[in-house]
């Protein structure tokens, strides 16, 4: 397997195993990798009336996952979260958080809650 395709795949496995340990919470997977005008979010899920915006960082280890967030990275989620609400009944009001999950080599899930702070 090519060295990009490869991360695509292990990606995209951190992605499942992240939807999974949601589920098992409660929450359901309204939209995966899902495009908008800031560019992808990872995971959109949904418990109630609430959703929660998660992207996925997937690395050998969880601070080398965490390291590889960025805040150019976080407005374009944000520019791309608004753009989901907007379809939302309450819109921009609608309840909602943003969360990153990292995955560890090892399948190790770490989730930071609202790891963005606001706006």
């Amino acid at each position: 397997i090519e060295r990009g395709q490869q991360a695509y795949l292990s990606s995209a496995a951190a992605e499942d195993q992240v939807a999974k340990f949601y589920e098992q919470q409660g929450y359901s997977v309204t939209a995966r990798r899902w495009r908008g005008a800031g560019g992808e979010i990872d995971l959109i899920l949904r418990q109630g009336a609430a959703l929660v915006f998660v992207e996925v960082k997937h690395s050998k280890t969880r601070a080398r996952a965490a390291a590889r967030i960025t805040q150019a990275q976080m407005h374009r989620i944000y520019a791309s979260a608004g753009q989901y609400l907007d379809n939302e009944p309450a819109g921009q009001l609608t309840e909602s958080r943003f969360d990153v999950a990292l995955v560890d080599g090892a399948g190790q899930i770490e989730i930071i809650e609202n790891a963005f702070g606001q706006g």
